[in-house]
């Protein structure tokens, strides 16, 4: 870690805590700062305002009184969940107070080279493609894993050293708040409309997405995903060397498909079909990965072996087992209709979809074309499960079954299906109507489908 002095004997307030929060404060107080640390959790409810507390970190909990602002701060530091129109970071704003996040301070400290990844979809996926491409037969140094995929980077970064790489996950919220954060490898997946609830226009999220790359030179790489229009013109405004990835045409300075096999300027890698895990977007998360690991030599043979045995990121189209011939699959992260589309989109045998969950007043039209090609059954859960029902009739699938919740739904799943079926949990839908996380929806269907085995099992052995 650079034992850098900017902020040394300096007023940082770090407002809202979370991994991150409790991360830079620490940092920042290791670094000699006058740290501190306002959370809207009452005191006696916040175990991490606690540990600062008793490690020598000023706290202030209860709310965020605007009236810190009075104390001559020099920057503030935000949890990237805290938006722009809180009162405090208004007052920052105008008083001239510089506001950034977490992943700002790691970038000051690190040593390691930083390898930025966002977009819209695919980010955690190819996140973790790109480590275990750097990672395999690797004999000195580490790829480390960290940002928005839940290990802070700032954390990451005071442990990491130049033999290492930190591959940063980067949400359009952490993006928003940097200042000199640059990427020696940026990668920009997608750009789609998301979280305008957050950032009020498309152009702000898209202006936020582009930040990964406003500070990178001549010297550094955007791979970016050339079968979007939008993204050829955005490149444009970057400094970087561009390295475009499509599934559609031909790129000789770039990653491309061919004939099913993958090509880094014209020298094949690997066949797409041995890519295991599903879809077209997992080719583009691939693809991009792919593009990272030969600009940092890694070897052919490497990235397919690494590739093809990929079983994917937990809750995002992750292969579970099979089951007498039935393969299941937990996409939980699937939190919108785009995502279910594209999961789906990625097999080619009947598939028996699971979906539902919180109603935030859209309907599942958008599923219809896909649902009437891909899906042989329907079990539906949740607030939406009427509307997914009635999206389903539309789309002329005969068998659909509502269901109390996940764990109701997968042994109808698997009476249902017949060998060579996929059984899909992708509810197309928030959690929070019924499960506290995506997470804890995908680990119930998890242990939905390892009980229904044991059943199996047992059934066989008598």
């Amino acid at each position: 870690m650079k034992n850098i002095k900017r902020y040394e004997h300096k007023k940082v307030l770090v407002l809202g805590l979370a991994l991150s929060g409790v991360n830079a404060a620490k940092l920042l107080h290791a670094l000699g700062a006058l740290v501190t640390v306002n959370d809207y959790k009452n005191f006696d409810e916040n175990p991490q305002a606690q540990e600062l507390l008793e490690s020598g970190i000023r706290v202030v909990t209860g709310g965020h009184p605007v009236e810190l602002l009075d104390e001559d701060f020099e920057w503030v530091v935000k949890n990237p969940g805290i938006m722009y129109n809180n009162p405090i970071i208004v007052k920052a704003i105008e008083k001239g107070i510089p506001v950034i996040t977490e992943v700002e301070l790691a970038y000051e400290v690190a040593e390691s080279t930083i390898i930025g990844i966002t977009g819209t979809n695919g980010k955690t996926t190819t996140t973790t493609m790109i480590a275990e491409l750097l990672n395999a037969g690797r004999s000195k140094g580490h790829a480390y894993v960290a940002g928005n995929i839940g290990t802070p980077a700032s954390l990451v970064a005071q442990k990491a050293t130049a033999d290492d790489e930190i591959v940063m996950e980067l949400s359009s919220f952490q993006l928003m708040g940097i200042t000199e954060l640059k990427p020696h490898i940026a990668v920009i997946t997608n750009i789609y409309s998301a979280h305008l609830d957050y950032h009020g226009t498309r152009d702000e999220y898209v202006t936020a997405k582009m930040n990964i790359t406003k500070n990178q030179t001549e010297k550094d790489y955007l791979i970016l995903n050339w079968d979007q229009l939008e993204l050829r013109k955005l490149a444009k405004q970057s400094k970087a060397q561009i390295i475009p990835f499509s599934r559609k045409e031909f790129l000789e300075n770039g990653v491309y498909l061919q004939d099913g096999v993958i090509y880094y300027q014209r020298e094949p890698v690997m066949a797409k079909e041995t890519i295991l895990v599903p879809g077209e977007h997992n080719v583009e998360n691939a693809m991009a990965a792919i593009a990272v690991a030969k600009l940092l030599n890694q070897e052919n043979g490497v990235i397919r072996n690494s590739l093809e045995n990929f079983a994917g990121v937990k809750h995002r189209t992750q292969f579970v087992m099979e089951l007498e011939e039935r393969r299941f699959y937990n996409d939980s992260k699937a939190t919108n209709t785009l995502a279910t589309e594209n999961a789906l989109k990625g097999f080619d045998v009947p598939i028996i979809l699971l979906a539902g969950g919180l109603d935030r007043g859209n309907d599942f039209d958008d599923l219809i074309p896909t649902m009437s090609n891909k899906v042989k059954a329907l079990i539906v859960f949740g607030e939406t499960a009427m509307k997914l029902s009635e999206a389903g009739k539309k789309a002329g699938i005969e068998t659909i079954i509502p269901v109390q919740n996940v764990e109701a739904a997968v042994p109808v799943a698997y009476e249902l299906s017949e060998p060579n079926d996929v059984i899909l949990l992708s509810p197309a839908c928030a959690s929070w109507d019924q499960y506290r996380s995506f997470e804890v929806r995908g680990d119930a269907f998890i242990h939905s489908v390892e009980q229904v085995a044991e059943e199996v099992t047992a059934a066989e052995e008598e």
